[in-house]
């Protein structure tokens, strides 16, 4: 297994016991959707233009050449000249990048290759007096500043922003990315969450995120930048014990794509990286966290909703969620995908860092009929 292919965890033993177990992958499940997805609607036009020539010039009688012939021309063309500007990557020294939610180990991780390939790296931390953030600037090579970042305090963003505006490199007129990798995970049905935590859900996973863009907004807009937000595949596909999480993914997505509309006059791209679970890492949850968030969730139930449900009933809707907790976690798709949105000179509007199962199960539940998705995909 090459050191080029995998995300090193020896740095971060520590996050083991607290996290789950994060392994590199000698294999990633994980499929290249995105190039598939920039290339699709160029190869059908190829066909179509390809089809229509054909027959104009068998018509006009000019020449012979079949459909196919003319087919791989433009297909040839358009696929090498679509691959060249895929891949045309942006100078890294004198840009910074600004990063919430660094205690979770992608976004960790990303800070940490973003800061090997050259940029100046700003990592937010909801605490900033910890063993992580500690860690992060020692690894480093001197261009991370670490920062406390609570999305849901006002005064700590606005703090950050003029942090950031006082500590930027020579040359440097504002921020070239903010990535939006704070998040918070509500577990349970919705009669079993309490609206405190359902509060919570949403301020950090939906107004954080919104509110953190307004601030930064002006300073990513200097510099013709991107604002990058990381989500998930529950925006699209339904999951029940898992509703809260789902509703601000979709809200999440429905945010960046307008902003994305709103953006691209002022020269500002925005991208989504919708990741699945096994990429997106939601392994990671810590089962004494969920253990505690159920056992909280079932103290404030109402008799008479606990003679509902039952016990039983509670405990094995929980613990469908194990496999969230025990599962081995590669984040190379999520963290290849943020690192792509941050260096592409052209960056894709959506990233899809699933596996084959994923994106299958997404497909079905976008475009077919829900019963039909209900018969492989319904309790």
């Amino acid at each position: 297994m090459s050191a080029k292919s995998v995300v090193s965890t020896k740095r971060r033993g520590s996050l083991k016991p607290r996290r789950g177990s994060i392994v590199p992958a000698q294999s990633s499940k994980e499929m290249p959707w995105d190039l598939f997805d920039r290339l699709l609607l160029p190869l059908l036009c190829c066909h179509a233009v390809a089809i229509i020539l054909s027959n104009l010039l068998n018509i006009l009688r000019i020449s012979q050449v079949t459909t196919f012939t003319l087919f791989m021309w433009f297909a040839v063309s358009v696929v090498g000249a679509i691959l060249f500007y895929h891949h045309l990557k942006v100078s890294a020294p004198g840009k910074v990048i600004l990063i919430t939610g660094c205690e979770s180990p992608l976004a960790w991780f990303l800070a940490r290759k973003l800061d090997d390939l050259g940029f100046t790296i700003f990592a937010g931390f909801t605490k900033r007096a910890c063993e992580d953030a500690d860690q992060l600037k020692e690894e480093g090579t001197g261009r991370i500043t670490v920062l406390q970042l609570d999305v849901t305090s006002e005064r700590q963003m606005l703090e950050a922003s003029l942090l950031i505006s006082e500590n930027l490199p020579d040359g440097a007129r504002g921020l070239w990315a903010v990535v939006h990798c704070a998040t918070w995970v509500a577990l349970g049905e919705l009669e079993w969450v309490p609206f405190p935590v359902l509060r919570k859900s949403i301020d950090i996973n939906l107004l954080g995120a919104a509110r953190l863009t307004q601030i930064m907004l002006p300073l990513v807009r200097r510099t013709n930048g991107r604002i990058v937000f990381l989500s998930s595949a529950l925006s699209r596909i339904p999951a029940p014990v898992r509703g809260a999480q789902c509703a601000t993914q979709a809200g999440l997505e429905g945010l960046a794509v307008c902003l994305r509309h709103e953006l691209k006059p002022r020269g500002v791209d925005v991208s989504i990286v919708s990741a699945g679970e096994f990429a997106g890492g939601t392994a990671w949850l810590s089962e004494s966290s969920m253990l505690e968030q159920a056992r909280n969730m079932w103290a404030l139930l109402s008799d008479e909703q606990k003679q509902t449900y039952g016990e039983e009933y509670f405990e094995q809707a929980l613990r469908s969620l194990e496999k969230y907790t025990n599962v081995d976690a590669d984040i190379l798709p999520a963290v290849r995908s943020l690192v792509d949105a941050c260096v592409r000179t052209f960056p894709l509007p959506r990233y899809t860092p699933v596996t084959r199962a994923e994106k299958i199960q997404t497909l079905l539940a976008e475009h077919f009929p829900r019963p039909v998705y209900d018969v492989f995909y319904g309790n």
